[in-house]
């Protein structure tokens, strides 16, 4: 189950307490079963994978076509469909449900989810531009990008020059964030520190792609205690000289 990932809803923002006292930031995520839709073999569209389903969506809201996809594979309509590739098909079975259990022994997730709209934004604030000089001899560019282009030779500006521009509202992907706990009765992730997007935006979540070895809270709370109990007596022997 760790090659699929699942939707969930950005609640918000709290704060998670430990018995040591440090706390935490943490981000609170209501988490969405899936249903899987369709086993996509590899004969037909070359690759293997397979289609779930999220979310409600009332049959009004849909076109004709998707109407009579979700009627011939007899489940109720789901308002996201998302395709993921998995190196066995037989390990699944059209109609089978999965939730917010398949992250129970995983310790680092990949968070997917689309940024917050900044609207139009000028280059000082979207790209951290430092500006021209705010003293005598610069009139009305104090927040300016400066040059953009060259002599006549190109004579045009390249793409992806940094200037200003819509910021914000793209995808962006967060690797290797910690779950801090989890809540299967009202499956909810808590997982350590901010995402991307706003309150209600919809959270792809997946199992960390990158296999980098990294302590969990729980575990530096635990070396804390250690250290706690047992002190370094070169540290107890320069106390007593002092």
């Amino acid at each position: 189950m760790s090659e699929i990932a699942l939707i969930g809803r950005k609640i918000g923002m709290s704060r998670e307490f430990y018995k040591t006292g440090q706390s935490i930031p943490v981000t609170v995520l209501k988490m969405e079963s899936g249903r899987i839709i369709q086993l996509i073999d590899k004969e037909k569209r070359g690759y293997q994978a397979i289609q779930v389903g999220f979310g409600k969506i009332k049959n009004s809201k849909l076109k004709k076509s998707m109407k009579g996809y979700f009627a011939k594979k007899n489940t109720e309509p789901k308002k996201i469909l998302k395709e993921f590739r998995v190196n066995n098909i037989e390990n699944y079975k059209e109609g089978n449900e999965f939730g917010i259990e398949i992250f129970k022994d995983i310790k680092f997730v990949d968070v997917k989810s689309k940024t917050i709209g900044k609207g139009f934004a000028g280059s000082m604030k979207r790209h951290n531009f430092s500006g021209l000089r705010a003293s005598h001899g610069v009139s009305i560019s104090h927040r300016a990008h400066g040059s953009t282009g060259q002599n006549q030779d190109p004579g045009k500006v390249f793409k992806g020059k940094k200037m200003a521009g819509h910021m914000g509202d793209k995808v962006r992907t967060i690797q290797n964030i910690e779950i801090i706990k989890t809540d299967t009765n009202n499956n909810l992730i808590y997982l350590k520190g901010s995402i991307p997007g706003s309150k209600n935006s919809e959270v792809l979540i997946k199992k960390a792609i990158k296999n980098i070895r990294k302590l969990t809270m729980s575990e530096k709370i635990e070396i804390f205690e250690k250290n706690k109990k047992t002190p370094d007596k070169k540290k107890n022997k320069w106390k007593l000289i002092n």
